[in-house]
């Protein structure tokens, strides 16, 4: 009995000496490939489509500001004309909470033909908006828009699952709760890294092709 609770905390000393060092090495490895396709809105490549991820809505259907910030570059984009769509990724799987309507009332009222705005109803986390962006949206070469802590883990996940993908930060003002999302970014990040080289699931729902060449409003049922 000695011998196995002696095995037993050896096993969390060892956990927690080596824990905090796989996450940090883990972490860089995931910001350092990230990092050379990070580009400001005027220097970003051209690509077919920038993929806006979710964020939090408002009860009253308006759009948070960290949401509002990825909305306001991804139209500039279009408008710049690096991109000619507008994928915008987020959860709509509750009745009471629709993230990517409120996502297209905000670009269609700011000047965005609602034809080239596409909506996955279905992007659940930002694995599963990247993975469904190559499998149902047959992206080849994306632009991606979040605010930068979050866009290192994106552009890594789109890139280990064969997607030439950039990134635009979308960071126009301070957000209250930045300390916290960094921090849960670090957690997310070695989450996202066992997800995409290890476990590599598939998301909650595939489905048809949706053609990205084709009229937008196919995917907006």
């Amino acid at each position: 009995m000695k011998k196995l609770i002696k095995i037993i905390i050896l096993i969390i000393l060892t956990g927690t000496i080596l824990g905090p060092i796989i996450l940090g090495l883990i972490n860089y490895h995931v910001v350092k490939l990230a990092k050379p396709y990070i580009n400001s809105l005027e220097e970003s490549p051209r690509a077919e489509v920038a993929l806006v991820l979710g964020a939090l809505v408002h009860r009253s259907g308006r759009v948070s500001n960290i949401l509002a910030d990825r909305l306001d570059f991804g139209i500039e984009l279009y408008k710049n004309g690096k991109v000619e769509k507008l994928l915008l990724s987020g959860d709509n799987g509750q009745k009471d909470y629709d993230e990517v309507n409120a996502m297209k009332t905000y670009a269609s009222t700011h000047e965005v033909f609602i034809e080239d705005i596409f909506m996955d109803h279905a992007g659940f986390s930002t694995y599963e908006s990247i993975y469904r962006a190559r499998d149902i949206f047959r992206a080849k070469k994306i632009i991606i828009v979040t605010q930068e802590y979050h866009l290192y883990r994106a552009i890594y996940i789109a890139r280990k699952l064969g997607i030439d993908a950039y990134g635009v930060p979308a960071d126009k003002h301070y957000y209250p709760k930045i300390r916290i999302f960094k921090m849960r970014e670090g957690l997310a990040r070695f989450k996202d890294y066992m997800l995409v080289n290890f476990i590599k699931p598939k998301p909650t729902y595939l489905g048809e092709v949706i053609d990205l060449s084709g009229d937008g409003r196919e995917s907006h049922d």
